[in-house]
C-alpha cells in the first residue's frame, strides 16, 4: 500500500506542524544534510495512513489556506520608547501580545535560545515571559516544541514566518478551533541555512567565549541601518564580552560596517541577503509574497519613503481578517497607528522570490566543510559573486538609460 504521510515530502518549508497534527506522535524534526528542518517519521510501521499530516502541510498543499487580500494597513509604533527602542521595527509585534496577553490569550512566539544556538518557538503566558520574543530572528525556528504546548482548548496569539502560519491554519481549521486562535507572520525574505549560522556562531565564540546573548538588528546606528548584530559572550574567565566591541579585534573596519547601510561588512548577513544559502522551498515555491497571506495580521519594518527620515523604528501593520481589523483597533492603547494605502506600507517588500547567487555552489561546500573559514575567505567569496554580477548590473543601468531615450 502505498504511503500517504509525508516520507516523501524533502526540501520543504520545515513548518514542523505535520510533527504536531500526528495523532501517533510518531513524526520528528530534524536538520537535513543542507541545514533546514525538515520531519521524517521515527516509526514508519505504526503510521495507519490517515493523511492528516499531508492535509496540514502549506508545502504539499496548492494554494493558501486563505484567499484574503489587505484590508486595512497601518504605520504603527508603540508609544513607550524602550519598547520602540528596543524591537527591530516600531515595537507593534510585542505590543500586540501583550494587547492579547490582557485579552485572556496566551502567545506562542519565537525567543533565541543560547544554549543550543536556535531561535525555538515557545508559549509565554505574562509579559516577562514575552520580553523573549522581541527583535527578529533571522534563522529558521524549530517549531515542534512549542507547537506542542498549545492547548487548542485555550486562546492563543501564534506567530511565525508565513508558510508555518499557513500550516498552522490548516492545523487548527481541521480540528476545527480556529475561532480561538490569531495569526499573525511577518513580510519574509527568506530562511537560512543552520549550517550557516553555526559557521557564522563559531567565528564569533573564537573572541567572546560561549554566546549568551543575540540581537539581531540592533539599531544602535539608527533603525535604516539597523543590519546591526548584538552579540554577547561570556569568556573562558566567565567576564562577559560585548560582541561589537570584540568585533573590532577580529574586522578592524567594524566601525565602518555598523555605520554602513545593511552592514554589508557582516558574514550572516552578507550569506542572508546575498542569498548565498536559502532555502530551496523559499527559492522555488514561497507563495506568501508580499500581499499573499493567511494570518490575520501581518507585520514588518516600513522601509518607504514616508517614513525615511525616522530612525527610531516604524512597523507595517497589514490585516488581512476581520478579526485582525478588531485587534489592531485595541493596538490603539499602546501604539500610534496612522492609516496608509497598502502599496505605501509595503514599498520596498520583496515580490519575488528570493533568488540564487553564483556562488552558492561554493558557499554550500564551505558550509558542510568540517574547517573554519576565516573572515577573509568569507570575504573573498563576497568579492568574487560581486564580479560575477558585474555584467547584470551593467546591462541593467544600459537597458534604464535606453527606456530613458
Amino acid at each position: 500500500m502505498t504511503n500517504y504521510n509525508i516520507s516523501y515530502i524533502k526540501d520543504c518549508f520545515g513548518c514542523g506542524v505535520c510533527a504536531v497534527a500526528c495523532g501517533k506522535h510518531i513524526i520528528s524534526i530534524r536538520l537535513n544534510d543542507t541545514g533546514f528542518y525538515e520531519p521524517y517519521i521515527l516509526v514508519p510501521d505504526q503510521c495507519t495512513n490517515c493523511g492528516l499530516c499531508l492535509s496540514v502541510c502549506s508545502f504539499h498543499n496548492e494554494g493558501i489556506s486563505i484567499q484574503s487580500k489587505p484590508l486595512k494597513s497601518f504605520a504603527a509604533w508603540s508609544t513607550e520608547a524602550a519598547v520602540r527602542r528596543k524591537c527591530s521595527s516600531g515595537g507593534v509585534g510585542f505590543e500586540l501580545g501583550r494587547v492579547l496577553l490582557d485579552n485572556g490569550y496566551k502567545v506562542c512566539g519565537v525567543r533565541y535560545n543560547s544554549d543550543k544556538n536556535i531561535a525555538e518557538h515557545y508559549v509565554a503566558t505574562t509579559v516577562e515571559e514575552l520580553i523573549q520574543s522581541i527583535g527578529s530572528k533571522y534563522i529558521q525556528s524549530y517549531t515542534k516544541d512549542g507547537f506542542c504546548a498549545i492547548n487548542r482548548k485555550e486562546k492563543y496569539l501564534v506567530t511565525g514566518t508565513p508558510c508555518q502560519i499557513d500550516s498552522f491554519r490548516r492545523y487548527v481549521r481541521k480540528f476545527k478551533v480556529e475561532d480561538n486562535f490569531v495569526l499573525m507572520d511577518f513580510f519574509c525574505h527568506s530562511v537560512t541555512s543552520m549550517l550557516a549560522w553555526k559557521k557564522y556562531i563559531a567565528l564569533v565564540e573564537q573572541q567572546v567565549g560561549k554566546v549568551t546573548y543575540v540581537s539581531w538588528r540592533n539599531k544602535t546606528t539608527g533603525w535604516h541601518d539597523s543590519w546591526v548584530m548584538g552579540i554577547d559572550g561570556e569568556d573562558k574567565s566567565g567576564d562577559k564580552v560585548d560582541w561589537q566591541d570584540s568585533y573590532n579585534i577580529l574586522i578592524r573596519e567594524k566601525k565602518t560596517y555598523l555605520n554602513s547601510r545593511l552592514s554589508q561588512g557582516d558574514i550572516f548577513y552578507s550569506l542572508f541577503l546575498g542569498d548565498y544559502c536559502c532555502s530551496s522551498a523559499c527559492s522555488k515555491q514561497c507563495k506568501y509574497k508580499y500581499d499573499a497571506s493567511a494570518a490575520d495580521i501581518r507585520i514588518g519594518d516600513l522601509w518607504g519613503a514616508a517614513y525615511k527620515n525616522d530612525e527610531k523604528g516604524v512597523s507595517a501593520l497589514v490585516c488581512f481578517t476581520p478579526k485582525g481589523l478588531a485587534i489592531a483597533e485595541k493596538l490603539k492603547r499602546f501604539c500610534e497607528l496612522t492609516q496608509h494605502s497598502f502599496d505605501v506600507v509595503a514599498q520596498g517588500q520583496m515580490k519575488q522570490n528570493a533568488g540564487k547567487a553564483f556562488m552558492t555552489p561554493v558557499v554550500q561546500c564551505m558550509l558542510k566543510s568540517s574547517l573554519l573559514w576565516s573572515t577573509r575567505m568569507w570575504r573573498l567569496v563576497f568579492i568574487v559573486e560581486r564580479i560575477l554580477r558585474l555584467p547584470q548590473r551593467v546591462w541593467r543601468r544600459l537597458k534604464r538609460i535606453l527606456l530613458r531615450k
